[in-house]
């Protein structure tokens, strides 16, 4: 299956793996809307991307129901939803300094907001349609001050699951990234970032972090094949081997 000729949402499109995303499915010929909070983020990035006609962006929290229900009337039809979208703000924390409401802005950005977009999106989307979205490494190799997100990971692989089979026949996938250079990583590791990532490179087979194209690819891959679903991607450079 092409994406070419299609209207694919990607929210989460104005930075790291949504905006690698986002241009590569311009190029390849789709109609693309980035979605996401921030209306300057989501203006730059469409700067970045060469202000093209086949590009639209929305301003939407994804953890208000009001504001995805109101999303999906303003954008009628689509072929593809994406979602790269993650608070983890505050949540990389060991249990006693963990203070709940950073918890809960994991969870609801991550879990509940999948879970509203495939109950409003679905009724959208074309029966050949996909939705993707974004686990992680943490659910297989948790550590030390990451529990939370490890426990929202595998969560959201579950939902996938589940949805792929009730949803049917749209295709519902996860992609399951391990370390990649975003900025995400200066709320992880701070002013480690750049030792941190070096370090990890040296541990994975296949010796560097991953990039956000990395991403992109095999989100692309999961859009256009239409024989799979309920299927967990990992994009890790072998770092459950390790």
């Amino acid at each position: 299956m092409s994406i070419s000729n299609t209207k694919i949402l990607v929210v989460g499109g104005g930075s790291g793996m949504g905006l690698a995303l986002a241009r590569r499915c311009l190029e390849t010929g789709a109609r693309v809307v980035i979605a996401g909070r921030g209306e300057d983020k989501l203006r730059q990035a469409r700067e970045t991307l060469g202000n093209p006609a086949s590009l639209d962006m929305a301003i939407v929290d994804i953890t208000r129901e009001d504001q995805i229900a109101a999303l999906f009337q303003q954008l009628g039809g689509l072929d593809h939803i994406v979602s790269t979208a993650a608070d983890i703000e505050g949540a990389y924390q060991l249990l006693p300094a963990l203070e709940l409401k950073a918890a809960q802005r994991v969870v609801e950005s991550k879990l509940y907001g999948p879970l509203l977009l495939a109950k409003h999106g679905a009724p959208k989307l074309a029966g050949t349609g996909s939705m993707t979205f974004v686990s992680g490494i943490a659910a297989y190799r948790p550590a030390a001050r990451g529990s939370v997100v490890a426990a929202v990971n595998a969560a959201l692989e579950g939902l996938v699951r589940a949805l792929a089979v009730e949803l049917a026949p749209i295709r519902v996938n996860a992609v399951s990234p391990g370390w990649v250079d975003t900025s995400i990583w200066a709320q992880v590791a701070g002013d480690r970032k750049d030792a941190t990532l070096a370090d990890m490179a040296e541990r994975l087979p296949v010796g560097r972090i991953g990039q956000p194209d990395d991403i992109a690819d095999a989100i692309a891959f999961l859009m256009g094949n239409g024989f799979t679903t309920g299927t967990t991607l990992h994009v890790e450079g072998g770092h459950r081997l390790v």
